[in-house]
């Protein structure tokens, strides 16, 4: 049954290596195992897999995101590091120093070398 099998993110990739040095020396992940010319992270108790597809940054939403327990930590982590976030002035979504506040949580949004959106969020 699907509620007991584990789910995956999938990061889609433009160029693999390009992805790669971005989510490993950007980001800090560490690959767990390379897999049908991608390449699997294990996040907490989940995994994404980066892959090549040439669809890769059109979606308009995101493609995961990491629940933390500080964002404000993790996004001043990431910048130092070199990720840029994203940043909103809309109706229903401002964010401030990168992070906005609203429906329970504290979400900040950054964009891949691929173009994909990513989020990091801690629940109030």
């Amino acid at each position: 049954m699907l509620k007991t099998a584990p789910i995956r993110a999938y990061i889609p990739a433009s160029d693999i290596s390009r992805a790669r040095k971005f989510y490993e020396q950007s980001v800090g992940l560490t690959p767990k195992e390379e897999y049908a010319g991608g390449v699997i992270y294990q996040c907490g108790g989940a995994e994404a897999f980066l892959y090549q597809t040439h669809n890769a940054g059109t979606s308009k939403a995101s493609q995961a995101y990491w629940q933390v327990d500080d964002v404000e930590a993790e996004v001043s982590e990431l910048k130092r590091r070199g990720v840029v976030f994203e940043e909103y002035d809309m109706p229903g979504l401002k964010t401030h120093n990168s992070i906005a506040t609203g429906g329970g949580a504290k979400t900040a949004w950054f964009k891949d070398t691929e173009g994909n959106i990513l989020a990091i969020s801690q629940r109030l």
